[in-house]
């Protein structure tokens, strides 16, 4: 007889989420370039609304019925076909834990998103990673991939950590190739960042298909990373299976009230992608530069570049170098990355100040 309770033994074997640090090793603030936070902070018009918010002591509306109205306006989506959560990775749980337990696959690229393993662990699923291209997501390999036990396909769009970004004909080439009974879940956390003809085609196919499912954030272009809001979309038989098990006031007070200033708000989204198109360009040329010294930039579409270290410089001393600079970026050895820094994109002061760091460490290594 044990002498205490027990864990699953699929929760034992779950690895829990490392967030991205701010301060170094000896306990010094740095300059957060490690979270994918935006660097131009909250729309005036959600930090104004949450300032507005009055007394605290009676529950949120459990629906959250005004935020859905906001979010089908902007994105001319039904509504009634929104669940919101705290954050999208409350979503990205639930999904998993609604279409799949033990004896399931839940299925992603090589190098996605660290929830993904999680969220498949915590219903006792395994979790199955496909072969990737070049740090990108291979239609082919997570195609190949898929068995009688397949339950979720999560794809990332655009990735996370790796930036790299699945064109609409590839999303659509994935969903058409995959069992009707296996639910397709594309994770936009970063959709807002592209230029509109970029449109990866998944909103479409969560209003047309009865397998898809769509989430987003107001952790990024939003700058509400602070709030915990994210939304879901989807045919109505996904958004009521979500509806059932999330929490019952799960978006707060402020964070309803911010997330419906934010979407009313698009000159600061608008601002926050020109400002990071512009910041995420010139970053990627000063990374491309050093190629010489094995330094190489991974095309991305996100608000961070993934830089792979394959030369005389480690990543390992580049993220010393940039601590001792004043800045954490994000290494992420348990992901198979140990030669790459995740690099959020900051201010244009910034990023000038964290390539100089970068460009100093590689030449004096040789």
């Amino acid at each position: 007889m044990a002498s205490r309770p027990t864990m699953k033994p699929w929760i034992d074997a779950i690895h829990a989420y490392v967030p991205g640090k701010s301060t170094g090793a000896d306990g010094k603030p740095l300059v957060k370039l490690s979270a994918n936070e935006n660097p131009l902070g909250t729309s005036a018009a959600a930090l104004d609304a949450m300032g507005k918010v009055g007394a605290v002591a009676t529950y949120p509306d459990p629906d959250s019925r005004a935020l859905r109205e906001a979010i089908g306006q902007v994105h001319g989506v039904d509504p009634a076909r929104v669940v919101c959560g705290t954050g999208s990775d409350e979503l990205l749980n639930l999904a998993a834990q609604a279409f799949a337990g033990p004896g399931d696959e839940v299925l992603f690229s090589r190098f996605s998103f660290a929830v993904y393993d999680i969220a498949a662990r915590r219903c006792g699923a395994t979790p199955v990673e496909a072969p990737d291209a070049d740090y990108a997501t291979d239609v082919d390999a997570l195609l190949a991939a898929v068995t009688a036990q397949t339950r979720v396909v999560f794809l990332a769009n655009p990735n996370n950590p790796t930036g790299t970004f699945l064109p609409r004909a590839e999303v659509s080439r994935l969903h058409a190739g995959l069992p009707a009974d296996v639910l397709l879940v594309v994770d936009q956390a970063y959709a807002e960042y592209l230029a509109p003809e970029e449109d990866d085609g998944g909103l479409a196919l969560a209003a047309a298909h009865d397998n898809v499912l769509v989430t987003r954030t107001f952790s990024k272009i939003y700058g509400l990373a602070g709030e915990r809001i994210g939304w879901a979309t989807g045919a109505p038989h996904l958004i009521d299976a979500l509806n059932r098990i999330r929490g019952p006031f799960n978006v707060t007070l402020h964070g309803q009230a911010a997330a419906q200033a934010a979407l009313g708000d698009q000159a600061f989204v608008a601002a926050s992608r020109e400002h990071n198109a512009r910041e995420l360009a010139r970053f990627s040329e000063a990374m491309a530069m050093l190629g010489n010294h094995g330094v190489r930039p991974v095309p991305g579409k996100g608000n961070f570049l993934l830089v792979l270290f394959e030369g005389a410089l480690a990543a390992g001393d580049a993220l010393a170098a940039l601590a001792a600079g004043g800045y954490a970026v994000r290494h992420l050895p348990g992901q198979g990355l140990p030669h790459a820094l995740r690099i959020t994109i900051g201010t244009a002061a910034q990023m000038d100040d964290v390539a100089r760091i970068i460009r100093d460490a590689a030449e004096r290594a040789g």
